[in-house]
This record gives structure tokens, sequence and C-alpha cells, in this order.
């Protein structure tokens, strides 16, 4: 199976953001807390260059606890700030303001020895499509100001938002880079929703998310969808097809119908909490 999806507007976006960088303090960057590293676009690493950084953790209620932590003390020891957050639910977007403060200190303190006060932290909002940019920001600003979405691609132009007198924040539309160099990348990224499904098998995908849920969480799609787990994940599927009642017309069972049912339980939290990949520091 082989993800790629860069359309036209991400090129456009790269370029925006290109641009916009040199008025910007602060990267503040949206990861999917269950594929913190898959969800990262190499190509802001180079855009914020010499820039403040925060990495936020986000939809970290979907991913283990425990793994969320991990990723937290990865991202610190390379550097960056971290906290992890759940935009939809408001949880952890209290401390931000602080953190945000915090991780332009030396900015600030670079502006009032040149007598310059009170200017706000200017933060670029960046993020994959379908990360949650615009929910983090409507719960940051405590208002609906960003359009959202639970589809890649809402957001298409750029939009600053004044939180308050110390910081504007600048909303960018979300971007992939024009080529995954790793597939299982690119898989991992169709499995949390950020690549269009329309471009997508979705029984193939689907396969694939039971074996590798078969094989780290073995049980959970049993006891979800109290069926016995086959050896193959395609007899899977037809199990799952016909526990959920997906029927086509000649009485036999629709898998493609099944595989989206798996898809979205697995993206709104309704099989657990899911963490796809460790740090590598776990990993060893």
């Amino acid at each position: 199976m082989h993800f790629q999806w860069y359309p036209g507007h991400m090129t456009k976006a790269r370029r925006m953001m290109q641009e916009n960088i040199k008025l910007i303090d602060l990267i503040i960057e949206l990861v999917d807390a269950r594929i913190p590293l898959s969800s990262r676009n190499p190509d802001i690493d180079e855009l914020g260059k010499n820039k403040a950084r925060l990495i936020l953790l986000n939809k970290a209620d979907l991913a283990e606890d425990r793994r969320n932590d991990e990723w937290l003390e990865y991202f610190k020891e390379k550097g960056y700030s971290a906290v992890k957050v759940n935009s939809k639910k408001g949880g952890g977007i209290k401390s931000i303001q602080s953190v945000i403060q915090e991780a332009c200190r030396e900015k600030t303190e670079r502006d009032r020895k040149r007598g310059i006060l009170n200017r706000p932290v200017r933060a670029m909002v960046v993020g994959i499509p379908n990360v949650g940019k615009s929910t983090f920001i409507n719960a940051l600003a405590g208002k609906a100001c960003a359009k959202t979405g639970n589809k890649p691609g809402v957001t298409k132009g750029k939009q600053w938002i004044r939180l308050n007198k110390n910081v504007e924040l600048l909303d960018t539309p979300g971007i992939l880079w024009p080529k995954f160099e790793d597939q299982e990348v690119g898989l991992k990224l169709a499995f949390i929703g950020s690549i269009k499904d329309e471009i997508l098998q979705a029984e193939e995908l689907a396969a694939e998310l039971i074996r590798f849920l078969g094989r780290v969480y073995p049980g959970v799609l049993d006891e979800k969808y109290r069926i016995e787990a086959a050896e193959d994940p395609y007899e899977t599927l037809g199990r799952i097809a016909e526990s959920r009642h997906c029927l086509t017309k000649g009485s036999g069972y629709d898998t493609e119908k099944a595989a989206m049912i798996l898809l979205d339980d697995f993206r709104n939290g309704h099989l657990g909490r899911i963490t796809l990949e460790a740090p590598e520091k776990a990993q060893q």
C-alpha cells in the first residue's frame, strides 16, 4: 500500500509559512500523541531554525499515559519545551500561557535590554492535517475563532488571533511533506486520519491496523466487537462485519463498511488508549 497526499494548497501553505517565519518568536508544533514522531513534519525543523520551540502532544487522552510521559521526556531531552494536551476537552490548556512565556524568556530578556517592553509573543501554530490545531486555538482563546473539522484540510489560509496583550497566534493550514521516505510513516498518518480516506483502500488499511493491534494490543478487538480475532486480518474484518451487521445487498458481509467502523473507533478512542509508536529509548 503506497501513501502520498500533497495537494496544491500545501505548497502554497509552506511558502506562506516561510514568508511569515521572520515575524515569529515561537513555533508551537502540535503532534498526535499516538504517533508523536510520525506526525512531525520534518520541514518544520528546517523552517524553524533559531526559533523557540514548543511541542504539544495533542489528543493525549487517546494515547497510553505512560507512553505520553516517555514522549515528553524524549522531546525535553532534545531541547524542546513539551506539554501534553487534550484540546477537545481542555486538558492541559490552562498551563499553556505560562509555558509560552517560559519558552520565550530569552527573547523577552533580550527585548528588555534593548528597551522594548510589553511586546506580545508572536507564535505560529503548525502541524500536519487533522492534528487539532484549530481546536487547540479555540480552546486556548476560549472562543471559536478558528474553523474546525474532523477532516484534514479545513484551515486553508492564515489568520492572526490575539489571545491577550501578551500573546498573538498565527494559525496556519496543516501541511504534510512532498514525499514520505518511510511508508510506515504514511501508514500511521493514514490510521489517524491525516491523509484523506477517499484516496485510501479502507479494507487494506483496516487489515494493517488489525495486524498491529493483534501484535501490540491483543484482545482489544475481541472485547470491543465480541469476536474471536483470526490469524488472517481479513477474516477478522469479516467477523467485525458480522458482529456489526454490515451486510451487502446479496446478504454477504460489507467489509468496507466494517473497515470504516474499525478506523473510526480507533480514531475516536473507542478501542481504548492506544499508542502506535514508542520513543527511541523505549524501543531499545
